[in-house]
Order: C-alpha cells, then structure tokens, then sequence
C-alpha cells in the first residue's frame, strides 16, 4: 500500500507541475524508464514503436470523478507494467528480448478531441522523426468522433482533415443493442467510403485511415470500465478478468472510486 501511495504521490505532483505550465501535452513518465524515444507509435508489436497511454484532463462529455487524475494516472503506469509483464511471457515473433517490447508512456494533455490530442503531441518536443499516430479507440469512441456537433461553428467534418491527412484510427468493435451488430458497425465504415459523409465534409478517403478490429467474442462476457467500477461494489471477484492483476491490488487497496477528493483540484 506504501508504493501505490508514493506512486500517487509523484503523479499528483507532476500533474500539478503540468496543469501551471503553457503545455497541452506532456510524457510524465515512461515504461521502463529513460527508454528512448520511437519514430512511430504502437502497432502490431513493431519494435519501433511506441505504446501512448493518455490521460486527458478536460474530456468533451464525460466529467472527471469519480476516480482522480492521479489515481488514474497510477493505474495506467500499473497497467503499462502488466502490459510488457504479458508481452514479454507471450514473446511474440520478432522479438529477441525483453528490450525489444515497445516501450510505454504514460502521458496527459489539456485538449478533449481526437484532432487536437494529435495536433497537441506532433507539436510537443517529446518525440523525433516523422510521427505517426495510430489512435486505438472503442466504436462509440468512433461515433462520437464522427459527430458533427463537436465541431463548431460549421459543424461539419472538415476538422478531422489534420487527423486523418497525417493519422490512423485503430477501432475495436463493440457489438451490442446499444452501438448494432458487426455488420452495423462495419457498415459505418462503408458509409464512408461510399461517400455518404462526403456532404458533410467527410471524404471517403478517409474511410481507408479506419481499421476495424474484433474485440470480445460472441458469448464473451464484456470489459468495459464501467462493468470494472461497479465490480468493485457488487462482485469483487469478477476483478480477476475485468482488470489486470497490478490494477487490481490498487483498486482494492486504494479504493479510488470511492474516495471524496474531486479530481478538478488540479
């Protein structure tokens, strides 16, 4: 419990350092530690790249509670150490070493969308070379980007030109009665590339930039950090498969979703 505390301890005081400074986005810290900087971001285990975990401190529709910035901060260093626990135990192909595994950043920046965040990191000092950004989001993390009503005073798609001219997304699909079937949500995508979206600034081009991945399988019970937070109230047990076990101890330890602190005195 003494090293979750003292880890939430360096995370608040370097969040702190950043929300006084002009910056909009900043690398707090890095798995392992003073590994260098990548040409390209994570993606398909290229030992190149680099995996990005971002943080960001004003989010377009979600408010911040009820974890703070600093507990999520700590899970998400927590969660880089399981991460190349599992890649190193599963070796994929290609790698020779523990020292070839991506290395990770925990990261924050002040911007909430998609455009910005990218705008944000190419412009920051933290990484060299010609940087491309492989941005892995959820479907409904798709939808939300694709809609119009994010992008005053036009309101049209035409924002997304600088994500989409330089970037990718990466999508994990999310079957359910909320978000449609597979094939809704592939379908999505065509849209696209048919130019249904074209009207509202949205070239088909870009539906090449999109890469649809499966998820969970049919029959799967779903992950989701929402089911995660409420485990932690109703069915501890189910922390076992939802969570990592590093992510686990802290929330058990810790209890960050229940804590009273505001995340916002930052």
């Amino acid at each position: 419990m003494a090293s979750f505390q003292a880890l939430r301890m360096q995370y608040s005081s370097l969040l702190n350092q950043f929300a006084s400074s002009s910056k909009d986005f900043a690398v707090l810290s890095s798995v392992p530690e003073r590994s260098p900087p990548a040409k390209t971001l994570f993606e398909h285990l290229d030992p190149r790249s680099r995996l990005l975990l971002l943080l960001a401190t004003q989010n377009a529709d979600k408010p911040s509670k009820p974890a703070s910035f600093e507990d999520r901060l700590a899970m998400m260093d927590l969660f880089a150490h399981d991460l190349r626990s599992h890649l190193a135990t599963s070796f994929p192909e290609g790698f020779r070493s523990n020292e070839d595994l991506p290395a990770i950043d925990i990261c924050v920046t002040k911007k909430p969308y998609f455009v910005d965040k990218a705008t944000a990191i190419e412009a920051s000092d933290c990484y060299s070379g010609a940087l491309e950004q492989i941005h892995l989001t959820g479907y409904d993390t798709l939808i939300r980007i694709f809609n119009t009503k994010y992008y005053p005073p036009e309101h049209t798609l035409q924002p997304l030109a600088a994500l989409f001219s330089k970037h990718r997304l990466r999508v994990t699909m999310r079957p359910s009665d909320e978000w449609g079937s597979r094939e809704d949500q592939e379908e999505f995508v065509r849209a696209l590339a048919r130019g249904d979206r074209e009207a509202e600034g949205g070239p088909r081009e870009w539906a090449q930039k999109i890469q649809l991945v499966e998820g969970r399988k049919p029959g799967d019970p779903s992950v989701s950090s929402t089911r995660a937070r409420d485990a932690i109230h109703s069915a501890v047990e189910d922390l076992e498969w939802l969570v990592p076990e590093k992510v686990r101890q802290y929330l058990l330890a810790e209890k960050p979703y229940t804590r009273d602190s505001p995340s916002t005195r930052i």
